[in-house]
């Protein structure tokens, strides 16, 4: 299991929150229960195992429309 922080382009609206959590928690190897959709950060902080990557998870978000500044990860 992996953890990631990802730090968004800045969230203009509370429904934007929503968007993303089910995007993000609709993708396999997800841990829906860890996923945390920050909206005064702009952040969003997931678990993951190795079925789904980093990388798959920004294009959710990218491809709802939210623009991704950087991700880090780490192991859980």
């Amino acid at each position: 299991m992996q953890k990631a922080n990802i730090q968004l382009e800045t969230l203009t609206c509370p429904s934007c929150l929503q968007k993303i959590e089910n995007g993000v928690g609709n993708l396999n190897g997800v841990d829906k229960d860890s996923l945390k959709v920050m909206f005064n950060a702009s952040r969003v902080k997931v678990n993951f195992d190795d079925t789904v990557s980093i990388e798959d998870i920004e294009k959710a978000i990218q491809d709802l429309g939210y623009g991704v500044k950087r991700s880090r990860v780490k192991a859980a």
